[in-house]
């Protein structure tokens, strides 16, 4: 089942085990199933400290347990974990037998003073990007604490029960049998929706802090370069986010960043958090800003949701963008429930099924071909004359057989049944105003593709704006608050890319550094 390749690598990690394990596998005469006993096998093969028992009882068939001799299984695979989520796999072996995680102590504390009964069951897909990082935070969470218990479901292996709880997106996860959330979810995310009390607790820890030199707010590609020119500096800095990474974590190739010839967007977000880490910058994670005050004596002020306050002698607003929505009748209706946003992640679960792809630029193309290899048609809507996407793509997209190209096409419905999308109704532009024709296309979701809105409405009636929202900056990065600088796709700079936002965080943070000598020279 496993390679050389894979066992040797394995084999490796195996030996950092500290204690037993065992792998208890319940199993039917399928395929996947004898697949599931063939890799389980292989794994015991490799570390004297893992055996495998077949006298399961899971309900779900096949599915395999990782667990300790003598205790109750609190982690389990229901499907064959490989793919993204092999990782997990690896990690719930190491960490069950003992191998101490990657965390911060005072988390692992928190969760293992968690009080109750969680039982956790989360929907994957085993391409989906975002799903390892919840069934990862979900199984640490099983092995620190007792009174919680996960379950990682393959989608695609148990479809009849996906489409008995009419999910149509990866991950969802359900608590106790009752919907949890859905999408991507970090550990600290997890924990604060289930420790109550523990965003008031963090509430309080922020507003207690030391005003900053250079304070940014925003975690991804921009955020980071910034935190670490001003920390270089030697300057007191610190990054509030509303999460580490940004839209960054929901992008998956990653072919276009100069000497890295190619990644994806968790990877990048990983080892940019790991390079600010390097430096002495007070991360403060999961805390949403919400108003941008000029305070008195030389200050900025950053209110954040949680109701702390932090202030700062400079602040670099580096909050990014967000996928632009349709805005038509039946959008929010169905959100999740077959309209999405995420071809990579969702598209396993629209096996054998039609869907449409929204945008005729480089992500609706590349979402169009990707999932033209998983459903059964595309239909493809851009609503110019004409494609907006490279060539090369194009070429490959007009290849495929089961995909259709329609341009000048404006759509203006998603329909259903009231519990999932049917159908999606556009106008044809190509007619004039006065006979517009309206078609109706049956299908089972849409894929919505076509580009981003800055994450600025929180800075309206204080900083100078756009007319398309953005923030608007000068050739340093100043905005027209003195101190208050910004980058990123959030600003005016033109061409959203990942590489040039690291580049204006870099000068932000330089502009602000300069900001910081000027206005602390005597007169």
């Amino acid at each position: 089942m496993l390679d050389a390749t894979i066992k040797a690598q394995l084999k490796a990690y195996l030996e950092r085990l500290v204690h037993p394990i065992e792998l208890i596998a319940t199993l039917d005469d399928s395929d996947k199933a004898q697949e599931m006993r063939s890799m389980l096998d292989d794994i015991a093969s490799l570390s004297d400290k893992v055996s495998v028992r077949n006298d399961g009882i899971d309900s779900r068939k096949p599915s395999f347990a990782v667990t300790r001799p003598g205790e109750a299984a609190r982690i389990v695979f229901s499907g064959i974990p490989l793919g993204h989520e092999f990782t997990s796999l690896v990690l719930a072996l190491l960490q069950t037998g003992g191998h101490p995680p990657k965390v911060e102590a005072e988390l692992i504390e928190q969760i293992r003073a968690i009080p109750g009964n969680f039982r956790f069951e989360t929907f994957i897909s085993l391409s989906c990007h975002n799903c390892p990082d919840v069934v990862q935070a979900l199984n640490l969470m099983a092995v620190l604490n007792p009174g919680i218990g996960h379950t990682m479901i393959d989608g695609a292996l148990f479809q009849s029960e996906v489409n008995e709880r009419k999910i149509m997106a990866v991950p969802t996860v359900y608590l106790n049998g009752e919907a949890f959330g859905q999408g991507r979810m970090t550990l600290e995310e997890i924990i604060a929706k289930i420790d109550t009390g523990a965003v008031a607790r963090e509430a309080e820890k922020l507003a207690a802090k030391e005003a900053f030199d250079v304070l940014i707010v925003g975690g991804g590609p921009a955020g980071a370069a910034a935190a670490i020119y001003a920390a270089r500096k030697g300057v007191r800095t610190g990054v509030v986010a509303e999460r580490f990474g940004g839209q960054v974590l929901d992008t998956l190739a990653i072919e276009n960043f100069i000497s890295v010839k190619e990644t994806d967007g968790p990877k990048l977000s990983a080892g940019l958090e790991q390079h600010v880490r390097e430096y002495d910058v007070d991360i403060m994670n999961l805390q949403r800003a919400e108003a941008l005050v000029p305070g008195a004596n030389g200050l900025t002020e950053v209110r954040l949701a949680s109701g702390a306050t932090l202030k700062s002698k400079s602040v670099i607003i580096s909050t990014g963008a967000h996928w632009r929505e349709m805005n038509v009748p039946g959008e929010k209706e169905y959100r999740g429930r077959g309209v999405a946003y995420c071809p990579h992640c969702d598209g396993p679960l629209f096996k054998g099924k039609r869907v449409a792809v929204i945008g005729g630029g480089n992500s609706g193309v590349e979402a169009a071909i990707d999932l033209a290899g998983v459903v059964a048609h595309v239909t493809l809507l851009e609503f110019d004359k004409a494609l907006r996407a490279d060539a090369v793509l194009q070429k490959k997209l007009f290849s495929l057989p089961n995909v259709t190209v329609i341009t000048s096409a404006l759509t203006t419905e998603a329909i259903g049944d009231g519990e999932k999308v049917n159908g999606l109704i556009y106008k044809d532009r190509t007619n004039d105003e006065a006979h517009t024709a309206v078609h109706t296309i049956p299908l089972e979701g849409i894929f919505v593709q076509i580009g981003l809105l800055p994450n600025t409405d929180w800075l309206k009636g204080t900083i100078g704006l756009s007319a398309h929202g953005e923030v608007e900056v000068d050739a340093r990065g100043q905005t027209s608050l003195p101190g208050v600088f910004a980058a990123g796709d959030c600003t005016t700079v033109p061409f959203k890319q990942i590489i040039i936002a690291m580049g204006e965080g870099a000068k932000a943070a330089l502009g602000a550094f300069d900001h910081l000598i000027r206005s602390s020279a005597p007169a």
